[in-house]
């Protein structure tokens, strides 16, 4: 690509043409206050007016994170002029918001304080009136507070590159606009899928999950057999709430900081992953046996499922059956574990530790109980256990390994780790279903065809002499195209995976905030680097495992021959499948 020669603050710099000014000084080594940058430039809109810089060329102050540079261009960041633009715009975005940042769930991860400290703005030097307040707390996954809203549309952006859903857009006019669904709706009575990527990137507490803490806190208070389970992403992610380098794996500290919380037991949802391969794997070749509906779309993500019941109920026997892992497993430890321990299952409270804000929605489903008792009772993200930990007084970063807990029930393979990625239930599946039609183990163990953070993978393989076509997608915008050839009768596919939050769980709506300001050394202004460093860790913790393949767990082995007698037994489909419903509408 071409480069062009500027300047800014009067240094001489090369870069390549096509940049805006704020990409170009970052790129330079300064650091341009804005609201934007920290969202890997998804939203530039110039609409907060917190990145003011004068540029010769330029009819007065111009927003940096959408001007363009040009040959021979003069920058200046530290003019009084500028400096002064900037405070005011800061100043005055903060006249219109709800400033109790003590109960705020953003505190310490701000970026509109951020920016304020750094502009140096002055608190109430604008007093007037302020935009009605809406606040929405009618679902179980996601509120939102608009009097926290500073209207920068990075919510909204990420909705549509994500999902290419609208869900979220401004609403009413000058003053009194909004960020919200159509016609100021609750998320509840919109076609939400509850991702929580719009929580990700809004960079106050305008959006936030809905906290659980409380919910466990009060089991555990009411002498409740309290048990937690952890996603295999919420170990790649844990130790960022702790200043560890983004990918850190925090296996062994994790299960000690949830030892130390007073769990009864500390499980590992990859179990429950191992059992879902067993019964995905088995529920794919039956239907390429049997002539059954095809493609089978993998059912662990709670977004994806959502997507397919608003937006393409005519698919959804295209669906698997099978439960989310940790649905599977609450399932599996309110019967199985209860009778083996003779535990009474309503005194049974279990927790997941999810990446993902959609799980406290799934948990709530009809469908995901047996006899009358969810099979979840409470899920917390990432960063609500990150709240925990520190509330408890524990030292993260001093805690020793510990193992999880596998009584009966905890073992897990390598297999189950790599499920947090996108690719990694294809992966895992493929692994089991080898093995299944050839009696060989995968040789190599490691599909890396399915790996990687394209949005839609493909690959064929022979297997004892079938040839299977598979593929991958995550965030739904590229789902669409893989959903909309099924629907034209064009796929060429037996097996989908798809996702819901692009990367897959390890960038889940749960997950820390990645936000360059407040990790200023790590590279991540190229929007896949977190979600890759996170994968690499779970495909590490993968090649760390002796076992790789679910059929090779003798956990599950056992519970098969013990209680559930093979995959997609009678009992089993009681216990680990579940149903879905078309949504044609919402509620008005």
């Amino acid at each position: 690509m071409a480069k062009v020669n500027i300047k800014i603050e009067g240094i001489p710099f090369q870069v390549e043409e096509g940049l805006t000014i704020l990409e170009a000084a970052k790129l330079c080594g300064f650091e341009i206050p804005s609201l934007c940058a920290f969202n890997h430039g998804e939203c530039s809109r110039g609409s907060c007016r917190v990145c003011l810089v004068e540029a010769t060329g330029a009819r007065g102050l111009v927003a940096s994170c959408v001007y363009p540079i040009a040959e021979g261009m003069e920058i200046t960041i530290s003019s009084p002029k500028a400096a002064a633009a900037r405070r005011t715009s800061v100043e005055l975005l903060l006249s219109n918001h709800n400033k109790n940042c003590q109960q705020c769930d953003k505190n310490g991860k701000c970026e509109l304080l951020h920016v304020a400290r750094i502009t140096g703005a002055r608190d109430d030097m604008y007093v007037g009136a302020q935009t009605a307040v809406t606040v929405d707390k009618l679902t179980p996954s996601i509120y939102r507070d608009t009097s926290k809203c500073v209207l920068c549309g990075r919510c909204i952006e990420r909705c549509k590159n994500a999902h290419g859903l609208g869900i979220l857009g401004f609403e009413k006019r000058g003053f009194n606009t909004i960020v919200a669904p159509a016609e100021n709706r609750s998320f509840a009575n919109s076609p939400c899928i509850l991702c929580g990527q719009c929580v990700s990137v809004c960079p106050t507490g305008a959006l936030m999950e809905v906290s659980e803490i409380d919910k466990v806190d009060e089991a555990m208070k009411a002498g409740k057999y309290v048990v937690v389970q952890t996603a295999p992403a919420v170990r790649a992610a844990l130790g960022e709430e702790f200043d560890m380098p983004i990918g850190t794996l925090v296996t062994g500290k994790m299960v000690s900081a949830l030892k130390r919380l007073g769990f009864k037991k500390v499980f590992d949802t990859n179990f429950g992953a191992d059992l879902t391969i067993m019964e995905e794997a088995n529920e794919l070749l039956a239907r390429i046996k049997n002539g059954g509906v095809l493609p089978m779309i993998t059912s662990c993500s709670p977004g994806w499922v959502n997507y397919a019941e608003y937006n393409y109920g005519d698919l959804l026997p295209h669906l698997s059956s099978c439960k989310s892992p940790h649905e599977m497993f609450g399932a599996i430890l309110k019967s199985y574990y209860c009778e083996k321990n003779g535990i009474d299952p309503k005194d049974m409270f279990v927790v997941s530790i999810m990446p993902c804000t959609a799980k406290k929605y799934e948990k709530t489903r009809e469908a995901l109980s047996v006899n009358g008792l969810p099979d979840v009772d409470a899920v917390l993200t990432t960063r609500e256990l990150g709240k925990l930990i520190k509330r408890s007084g524990i030292d993260f970063r001093k805690l020793p390994d510990s193992e999880f807990d596998n009584d009966i029930v905890g073992d897990y393979t390598g297999a189950g780790v790599i499920f947090g990625a996108s690719g990694g239930v294809m992966e895992a599946a493929l692994r089991t279903a080898i093995f299944a039609l050839t009696g060989k183990e995968s040789d190599p163990v490691e599909l890396k065809e399915v790996r990687g953070l394209e949005g839609i993978k493909e690959a064929t393989y022979n297997i004892g002499g079938k040839e299977i076509n598979v593929a991958v997608a995550h965030g739904m915008k590229n789902a669409k195209v893989l959903l909309d050839e099924i629907r034209e009768g064009k796929s060429k596919y037996q097996f989908i995976e798809i996702m819901g939050c692009p990367g897959g769980c390890v960038s889940g709506g749960g997950q820390p905030y990645v936000k360059p300001c407040f990790l200023p050394n790590e590279d991540v202004d190229i929007l896949d680097t977190y979600r890759g460093k996170r994968a690499a860790a779970l495909y590490k913790e993968d090649e760390m495992r002796p076992l790789r393949a679910s059929h090779k767990n003798p956990q599950i082995i056992e519970l098969y021959k013990d209680y559930l007698g093979e995959p997609n037994s009678h009992k089993a489909h009681e216990l680990l499948h579940t149903t879905y419903k078309a949504r044609e509408g919402f509620n008005d």
